[in-house]
């Protein structure tokens, strides 16, 4: 017998990243009168988000739509955020109408249930508007389970004042190339050009993306597949295993004291980040204006150069809301609306999902004076258009992050054998499914 978890996946639609050939078909689509009625009936509606600045696409939803008050509260970010809309889930009181959502998540809250399939509220029209990858984070044939918000393709950001001085004046095409100025960087600054850290899953399965793995798989109804020591996974291994034992990369953890003093004083001479990596740079490293460049990312394949992603979100609704319809809204208005999308990219610096945006010149023409001129939005955004739509996540994504730290991030972190992690953290997560009642392939 399958256990309670397996058999709610097999009578939910889940969206597995929306590589899935099941299809549900949507509720009828609302009328424009049934539309119309709940837009301009008197409303309250709540939010919980940590987006910043998102009181000011709130306002404008309120201002185009002076009927519905939407509470916006934000209860916390990564775990607490997710510990908190669970919580209230279970307990059947105190949830909100509409969440923020990172796309790694979205299966987690299709397999209880608990989003509301915006298909029938019009979401599939505006399709065409997104990049096709987050689109393909959020829907699941017709279904569609949020509306994306922000995104993080992977690039390069490195200082080209320390490059220069190891004799390299050009940001590396490969990761070959990159190995190469590793090397000079480190023997003749003293400098690491980057830092490998354990302690965040989200930025190593970045570079897995980049490569063309395919780590995870999840058919929607009971059966997983964790390939996490494939030979595209293990040739990243292979080559960041390399470059430790060499001492070329650091291993220090992200977001640290120790890592953010390395890229303010020059002990790290890079990062390879995600598109909200500059403007957080910024604030990091003030004092070394003008100094940075950006890249994309180093490829395997110098003529199929495939891009990784690295967080962003979603606005999704609850399926347990009292309002659908304008919480569906909400959530398609805040992400769809020229204003508010454009001062969320220009204004509140969350790289966007919109093409339009990324095309605008408002957005894609700013030139940068902390990166020496240059137009950074640009560049990721060309990034963006390579990344790969296929990359799938697990309906456990938590617990493969968290045991991301305990495995493969430990041996990162203790320099050790990096095959020998990545496998124990493939069994891991191979240990969890089958106690959860997946089939595992």
């Amino acid at each position: 017998m399958r256990t309670t978890t397996a058999m709610k996946l097999g009578a939910t639609a889940a969206v597995a990243a929306l590589a899935l050939t099941a299809c549900t078909a949507p509720a009828d689509d609302i009328s424009n009168a049934d539309f119309e009625t709940a837009m301009s009936t008197p409303t309250t509606i709540s939010m919980w988000a940590w987006a910043p600045g998102i009181e000011n696409q709130v306002a404008m939803f309120e201002e185009a739509y002076p009927a519905i008050d939407v509470v916006l509260e934000n209860v916390g970010q990564g775990g607490d955020h997710y510990t908190k809309v669970r919580t209230a889930l279970e307990a059947g009181t105190g949830a909100p109408d509409v969440i923020q959502l990172e796309y790694q998540y979205v299966p987690s809250f299709v397999l209880t249930e608990s989003l509301l399939d915006l298909a029938p509220y019009g979401a599939n029209d505006v399709a065409d508007q997104f990049t096709p990858w987050t689109w393909s984070q959020v829907t699941n044939g017709d279904a569609v389970y949020a509306i994306p918000q922000d995104a993080g393709p992977m690039g390069n950001l490195y200082r080209e004042d320390i490059l220069a001085a190891a004799g390299i004046t050009e940001a590396p095409v490969t990761w070959d190339d990159y190995a190469v100025a590793a090397e000079a960087v480190r023997n003749q600054t003293g400098s690491y050009i980057t830092a490998l850290s354990g302690n965040d899953a989200g930025s190593f399965l970045g570079l897995v993306w980049a490569a063309g793995a395919a780590p995870f798989s999840y058919d929607g109804v009971e059966t997983i597949s964790v390939d996490l020591t494939g030979p595209a996974t293990q040739e990243v291994i292979d080559y960041w295993q390399d470059l430790i034992d060499r001492d070329l990369v650091s291993t220090d953890p992200s977001f640290t004291d120790g890592w953010y003093q390395g890229l303010a004083n020059g002990t790290l001479a890079g990062w390879l980040t995600a598109a909200w990596g500059p403007a957080f740079l910024q604030g990091t490293a003030a004092d070394t204006t003008g100094l940075w460049r950006a890249a994309p990312l180093p490829t395997f394949d110098a003529d199929n150069p495939i891009a990784g992603n690295w967080g962003g979100s979603t606005l999704a609704a609850l399926s347990a809301t009292e309002h659908p319809i304008v919480a569906a809204e909400l959530a398609k208005f805040i992400n769809t609306d020229p204003e508010a999308t454009l001062k969320f990219a220009t204004e509140q610096f969350l790289f966007p999902t919109r093409t339009e945006v990324l095309t605008s010149p408002e957005f894609a023409e700013q030139e940068s004076e902390f990166y020496g001129g240059q137009r950074v939005n640009e560049i990721f955004a060309e990034i963006s258009a390579t990344v790969d739509t296929e990359f799938q996540w697990l309906p456990f994504q938590d617990f493969v992050a968290a045991s991301f730290v305990d495995t493969l991030g430990k041996a990162i972190s203790e320099k050790g054998d990096l095959s020998a992690g990545l496998a124990a953290w493939q069994d891991a997560i191979v240990t969890y499914a089958t106690e959860q009642g997946f089939t595992v392939q």
